[in-house]
C-alpha cells in the first residue's frame, strides 16, 4: 500500500477526533438509524419479493390446471382459448407435433425452451421458469396435459417492489434527521452537566479560585466524576493552606535567629571599619560574640535543614526494607552522644524487625533524644527503650526532666509549635513535627505522656514485620567428610 493511500485513514481519524463530543454523538446516532434503516428495507425488500413470488407461482399453477383440464377434454387443437383481454395472464398450448396455439391479439411469448419440450414429450409432468429481457420478464409455468402440454405466464411487475423501496428510502431519511435530531437533543442534555463543570474547571484555572465546590449534580459516572474533582479541589486547598502556613512560619522563625545574627555581624564589621574592635571588645567579650554567632549560624542550619525535610512530598527518597529497628535505634544513640555529651543515654533494646525507611526512621529517633536531651538534667540519663508488643514494635524515650503540661500536649507534634517553658532554649519546634511525619508515613502512631520520674515520655508505635528468612550456607566436600 501507497504511503498517500496509508495518510487517509489516518487523515480521517484525526479530523473524527477533532470533532467535539456532541458532533461525534449527533453522528453516530443518524448512522445507526441509517444502518438499521438499510438492513430493514433489505430484509423486508427479500421478504415482499418471495411473497409476490410464491403467490405469481400460485397463481400460475392454479390456472395451468384449469387449462389443461380444459385441454384434455376438449383437446389440445379443439380448447378454445378466449381473444387476449389487452392485460392478465397469457396463455400457449404446445401441439404433440411441437406446434404452438395462442389466443387471438396477446403479445409474444418466448420461444419454447428445450426443458419445457421436454414436459411436452412426457419427459416430466411440469416446470416453472423465469424468462424475461431488458424490457420486461416473465414467470412460465408449464404443465404436461394430453399429448403435448400448456403454459400459463404472467409479467414479473415489481412496481410494489419499487414502491416499496421508494417509500423505504422516504421513510429512512426522515428516520435519519430525526435520529440526528433526537442524538444531538440527548447529547446536548446528556452533556450538560460535563459543559457545566468544564466551565467551572475553566474559572477556576482563571481565577485561581479554589474555594468554591462544584454543584453535585447528574447521576452514575457525571456525579462520581464532580466528586472527584470536589475532593481534588479540596486537596489543593489544604496544599495551599499548608504551604501558605509553611512559608509564614518559617518566616517568623527565621526573623529572630537572622535578626540577631544581622546585629552581630555589623556590630563587628563596624568596629573593624573604625580599627577599634581590640579597643571596644575585650578578648572575652569579642570570644562571647564569635561563639554567639556561631551557635546562631547552626540554629539556622538546623532551622532550613528540617524546613527542607517537611517541604518535601515525601519522607525520603529511599525504598522501603525489612530491617532490624535495633539496629536503627544504636546508631542513632551513637549520633545522640556525639551531640549531647554532657547527658547520659541509657540503652535498652531487644531486635525486632519492621518495614521501613532506614534513614527517615534514624531521623526520628535521633530528634526524639534531641528532645530529651534539652531537658534531662547532667545527672539522670535519658532512657531509650526498644521492645515487641503484640504485633507492634514500641519504642520509648524517658528523660526526667519537668514534663510536658497536659495543656501542651495535644500540640507537642504541631508544626513550631514550642511551649511556654522552652522559649528560651534552642530549637525550632520541628523535630516532633518530623517525627510524627514519619511515623504516619510507617503507618505507626506516636504519643506523648508523663514518665515514672516525672518527665516526658514519648512512645513510638510500629507495625512489626516477619524477619527476613535466613540464608542457609552451602555445604562443602570437606565440612561433609568431616562430619
Amino acid at each position: 500500500m501507497s504511503r498517500p493511500a496509508c495518510r487517509e485513514p489516518r487523515r480521517l481519524i484525526r479530523w473524527w477526533r477533532r470533532r467535539s463530543l456532541r458532533a461525534r454523538l449527533t453522528v453516530i446516532a443518524a448512522t445507526a438509524i441509517a444502518v438499521s434503516v438499510f438492513v430493514a428495507f433489505q430484509v423486508a425488500s427479500e421478504l415482499l419479493a418471495w411473497q409476490l413470488r410464491d403467490t405469481v407461482e400460485d397463481q400460475l399453477r392454479a390456472d395451468s390446471r384449469v387449462l389443461a383440464t380444459n385441454a384434455e377434454r376438449a383437446g389440445l387443437a379443439q380448447v378454445e382459448l378466449p381473444p387476449y383481454p389487452g392485460s392478465g395472464r397469457l396463455v400457449r398450448v404446445i401441439l404433440p407435433d411441437g406446434s404452438i396455439r395462442t389466443p387471438a391479439g396477446q403479445p409474444a411469448l418466448p420461444p419454447v425452451s428445450e426443458d419445457a419440450g421436454r414436459v411436452a414429450r412426457g419427459a416430466s409432468a411440469d416446470l416453472l421458469e423465469s424468462n424475461g429481457s431488458d424490457e420486461e420478464g416473465y414467470a412460465l409455468y408449464t404443465l404436461r396435459a394430453g399429448d403435448g402440454a400448456v403454459q400459463v405466464a404472467r409479467v414479473v411487475d415489481d412496481g410494489p417492489i419499487n414502491q416499496f423501496g421508494f417509500g423505504m428510502l422516504v421513510i429512512g431519511l426522515l428516520c435519519v434527521a430525526g435520529g440526528a435530531l433526537v442524538g444531538r437533543t440527548v447529547a446536548r442534555t446528556g452533556l450538560a452537566p460535563i459543559d457545566r463543570l468544564t466551565a467551572a474547571a475553566e474559572r477556576v484555572a482563571h481565577t485561581r479560585e479554589l474555594d468554591a465546590d462544584i454543584p453535585d449534580e447528574g447521576g452514575g459516572e457525571i456525579r462520581r466524576l464532580i466528586r472527584s474533582i470536589n475532593d481534588m479541589l479540596a486537596a489543593l486547598r489544604d496544599s495551599r493552606q499548608a504551604q501558605r502556613l509553611l512559608a509564614e512560619d518559617a518566616a517568623h522563625e527565621l526573623k529572630t535567629p537572622l535578626t540577631s545574627l544581622r546585629l552581630n555581624v555589623e556590630l563587628l564589621i563596624r568596629l573593624d571599619r573604625r580599627g577599634t574592635l581590640d579597643s571596644a571588645l575585650p578578648a572575652e567579650s569579642r570570644t562571647r560574640l564569635l561563639n554567639d554567632v556561631g551557635a546562631q549560624v547552626a540554629e539556622l542550619s538546623t532551622l532550613v535543614a528540617e524546613l527542607t525535610d517537611l517541604a518535601r512530598g515525601d519522607v525520603s527518597d529511599e525504598s522501603a526494607e525489612v530491617l532490624d529497628l535495633a539496629d536503627v535505634v544504636v546508631a542513632a544513640v551513637a549520633r545522640g552522644r556525639s551531640r549531647v555529651p554532657d547527658i547520659e543515654i541509657a540503652l535498652d533494646v531487644t531486635s525486632v524487625w519492621v518495614n521501613g525507611r532506614p534513614a527517615a526512621l534514624e531521623r526520628a529517633v535521633l530528634n526524639l533524644i534531641d528532645n530529651a536531651g534539652k531537658w534531662s538534667p547532667a545527672d539522670q540519663p535519658v532512657q531509650v527503650r526498644l521492645r515487641a508488643e503484640g504485633e507492634s514494635v514500641v519504642l520509648e524515650v524517658d528523660d526526667a526532666g519537668p514534663g510536658i503540661d497536659a495543656a501542651d500536649m495535644p500540640r507537642v507534634f504541631d508544626r513550631f509549635y514550642r511551649a511556654d517553658s522552652a522559649r528560651g532554649l534552642p530549637g525550632s519546634g520541628l523535630g516532633l513535627s518530623i517525627v510524627q511525619r514519619v511515623v504516619d508515613a510507617h503507618a505507626g502512631r506516636a504519643t506523648v505522656g508523663r514518665s515514672a520520674r516525672g518527665g516526658a515520655l514519648l512512645r513510638v508505635g510500629l507495625p512489626a514485620a516477619a524477619p527476613p528468612a535466613p540464608i542457609a550456607r552451602p555445604t562443602t566436600g570437606e565440612d561433609t567428610a568431616a562430619s
